[in-house]
């Protein structure tokens, strides 16, 4: 106390110290890793020996059962299970309260892998030093992907048509067939300027003449003219030269109205750091291989391995490295539950982002011409944020025999959007379906995985997981896979709509054959899941908290903003679109006229149905009690919209479950009100009295974060600050957010049905380290420790 007395300082000292510590604590915001609480698990490098390790490890199960409270939870007065302020149905709630939190790291002895692959890919793919294959080059194929593939831009010509039917890809320049991409080419002053679709064709008015090249004017050095391929920006900047306003730079990597910036282009994970990113490819640096580049192989220092794989205690054979060195193992602390995610071939991923014609296609961000984050509105972007998060996550594994749930990553977002915009990705032996197509490429990867991997027979695939982020879901997934867990965002149990619900025939399934994909419902609620779609709001929106409004200033009883049909200007025409549901709402409450000059037969003031999207959607939103959600296409984006803004969605889709539905109360914040009840919808909500409402409000403002791919924003936000020292505002802004998100409910979920799924009890598989107690491990046949 003495020493504290004597020693002397001033206020002004005092202040900085103050500052620093505030600096230091943003600093950490973005220097030290934000994950969710549920995710909490990093450690450091251990040096001890590998035989220390293995008989350090903690047996859990020796966890005294006592200590887990079986009949005492936090409960809702709707009978919810509550955790982690949300309101879960009771088993999955009363095992979560139990059992997550309590579980123990255990040590999985990981494989780091060295397999040389034929002819080092001739330096035209990765080597994937697990199986010592080649992952090939956009273009390339081959054992040693030394098969240069020639992918065309055009289909084959006919008589009236010299470039062959029209698809995306069409081209009159030159094209790139290692991508069936079309630029400009060698002998411009702009060889690698796009000249996508139109841009290379003469148009006449709003009509293009596919048949026609418009060499002459793209190539021209006539500045009065308006070319594209030899034109200097600054000179059209000056009003010196004029352009063809049909050409744009539509393609990722470059920036500028002339595509005269490079920019970063999108890869997933941008490469981790250990490679470059070319338009959806990553080349990764020697000693580093997977679809992001965040495998170690042997050559890698140990220094430089991703967080998931640190705190290792490495044995090397024989304490060597010899000619015939093709592995080391490595123990590692994880926590379960454990993903094993394949390396799949990159036709099924990194190829339909690379060759994409349209850069916002299937992406969740993009790059500016100053290499800021740019997040797109693409809702699909919800498989690309859920398949970074993943490759990054402590809860990933290579050991696929301690692997408790493998990921499929096949990315049906970019092939939905690119099917037929090539000749490579022709639906002509698909009958012209988007649907089927897909189909076809779910059912190749699983002929891959059947060839290549002994996983999948061991539980008939049931422990595998797929994503089907289009609009209709797994409706056309395969006969073969459907054994196994799907994600989608259309959970249509079939129990009503057992048809192809979409407006858009290219995406219908009914005509797809049964022998290719069954009789199955498109979603299985006892063991499929629904996610949210991928919003990302502006930090604008983010920072006025909308969401958080209370009951007072919630002075719209029901809102609704969107497509209404076809008795509504430069709406869908479709009367099937929407199963009529939106029709249905108008025709009862429409607050706008429609092209007959009516307005619903129910309007009132305080109900507001409009089709033309609003300018102040959010704060509309943000001001609303109720907000409609129903489908569109397949699904749509409206239950986010709602949970975002804190309000309380209103559901009419019968027999259809949106993200999270078969695993939380709904009750808890929401209202679902049967198709056939649309006439008394806005009856139905003002007999709900302010009790009620306070507690649907309250929960649906706690559930906000579940809806937020939050560990995809932080990955890309601790990159931008790595590599640029950038601090964005989105970033600042998300940083602030707390609570469980996608990720992390994602992985609850998953948590709880490794214990309690019946058909787990069924498996004969060895002994495995759970890091629970007894009481816990529920299906005990399984292979956990007793």
């Amino acid at each position: 106390m003495s020493s504290l007395q004597n020693f002397k300082y001033s206020w002004q000292l005092t202040a900085v110290i103050l500052i620093l510590v505030a600096f230091i604590s943003i600093v950490h915001i973005f220097f030290v890793p934000l994950i969710p609480a549920s995710l909490d698990f990093t450690g450091s490098r251990q040096t001890e020996s590998w035989a220390n390790a293995s008989s350090s490890i903690k047996n859990v199960s020796s966890i005294d059962d006592k200590n887990i409270e079986q009949d005492q939870y936090p409960q809702s007065s709707d009978g919810a299970i509550l955790y982690r302020d949300a309101p879960w149905k009771t088993d999955i709630g009363k095992w979560l309260s139990s059992c997550h939190d309590i579980a123990a790291p255990v040590y999985i002895n990981e494989t780091i892998s060295g397999k040389n692959c034929k002819d080092g890919c001739s330096g035209h793919g990765i080597c994937n030093s697990e199986l010592g294959e080649c992952r090939c080059f956009h273009g390339y194929a081959g054992e040693g992907c030394s098969e240069r593939l020639n992918l065309e831009c055009n289909a084959p010509a006919l008589p009236m048509a010299p470039f062959g039917y029209w698809m995306v890809s069409i081209c009159s320049a030159y094209c790139d067939t290692t991508r069936a991409l079309c630029f400009c080419g060698e002998g411009s002053k702009y060889p690698d300027r796009p000249v996508a679709e139109s841009c290379g064709f003469q148009v006449n008015g709003q009509v293009v003449n596919w048949s026609i090249a418009d060499s002459e004017m793209i190539y021209t050095n006539d500045i009065s003219k308006p070319g594209w391929c030899n034109v200097n920006p600054q000179e059209v900047k000056e009003g010196k030269a004029l352009y063809k306003h049909e050409c744009e730079c539509k393609y990722d990597c470059q920036g500028g109205q002339f595509c005269e910036i490079p920019t970063e282009c999108s890869c997933i994970n941008q490469c981790s750091g250990n490679g470059c990113c070319h338009g959806g490819f990553c080349q990764c640096k020697d000693g580093w291989y997977g679809v992001d580049c965040s495998i170690p192989s042997i050559s890698s220092p140990l220094k430089e391995w991703p967080p998931w794989l640190r705190s290792a205690t490495v044995h090397v054979p024989d304490g060597r490295f010899g000619d015939d060195y093709h592995s080391i193992r490595a123990a590692v602390k994880k926590k379960r539950p454990l993903i094993y995610i394949y390396d799949l071939p990159p036709e099924f991923n990194i190829h339909l982002l690379e060759g994409r014609h349209f850069r916002f296609h299937c992406v969740n961000r993009l790059y500016d011409e100053e290499n800021k984050t740019f997040w797109t509105n693409q809702l699909y972007g919800s498989q690309m944020a859920l398949y970074e998060s993943l490759l990054a996550s402590p809860y990933r594994t290579l050991n696929g025999d301690e692997a408790d749930y493998f990921y499929v990553p096949v990315l049906d977002a970019c092939l939905i959007a690119r099917a037929d915009d090539a000749p490579h990705l022709s639906m002509r032996n698909h009958m012209g379906l988007r649907s089927y197509l897909t189909l076809d490429f779910y059912k190749k990867a699983y002929d891959h995985i059947m060839e290549h991997y002994t996983y999948w027979n061991r539980s008939s695939g049931r422990d595998h997981i797929w994503f089907f982020s289009w609009d209709e879901g797994a409706c056309y997934a395969p006969k073969e896979i459907w054994n196994s867990m799907m994600l989608v965002h259309w959970g249509n149990t079939n129990s009503k709509h057992n048809h192809s619900t979409t407006a858009y025939w290219g995406d219908e399934w009914d005509t797809i054959p049964i022998e290719r994909r069954g009789t199955h419902p498109c979603f299985d609620p006892e063991k499929d899941l629904v996610l949210p779609a991928w919003k990302s709001e502006d930090p604008y929106i983010v920072k006025q908290k909308f969401w958080a409004r209370s009951r007072r200033e919630r002075l719209t009883l029901f809102y609704f903003n969107g497509n209404l049909g076809a008795a509504f200007k430069d709406n869908r025409p479709e009367p099937n679109y929407s199963l009529g549901i939106r029709q249905k709402l108008a025709a009862e409450f429409a607050s706008e006229p429609n092209k007959e000059g009516k307005f619903g037969r129910q309007s009132t003031k305080d109900v507001i149905v409009v089709s033309q999207r609003s300018p102040n959607y959010y704060f509309e939103l943000g001001s609303s009690l109720f907000c409609g959600v129903f489908p569109g296409d397949g699904w749509s984006g409206r239950m986010e919209d709602s949970v975002l803004q804190g309000c309380i969605p209103v559901i009419i889709q019968d027999g259809i479950q949106l993200a999270y539905e078969n695993v939380l109360n709904y009750y808890s914040f929401s209202v679902r009100i049967a198709e056939d009840d649309i006439p008394h919808l806005v009856q139905i909500l003002r007999a709900i009295n302010e009790t009620e409402l306070e507690f649907k409000l309250a929960n649906v403002q706690k559930l906000r974060q579940r809806f937020i791919y939050q560990d995809s924003l932080m990955l890309e936000a601790r990159r931008q600050n790595k590599s640029h020292g950038r601090v964005d505002d989105w970033a600042l802004q998300y940083s602030f957010s707390t609570g469980d998100d996608v990720l992390s409910t994602f992985i609850q979920v998953l948590h709880y049905k490794l214990h309690n799924d019946p058909w787990r009890s069924k498996l004969s598989v060895p002994k495995k380290e759970f890091g629970l107690p007894t009481l816990c491990q529920k299906n005990k046949n399984t292979g956990s420790s007793k």
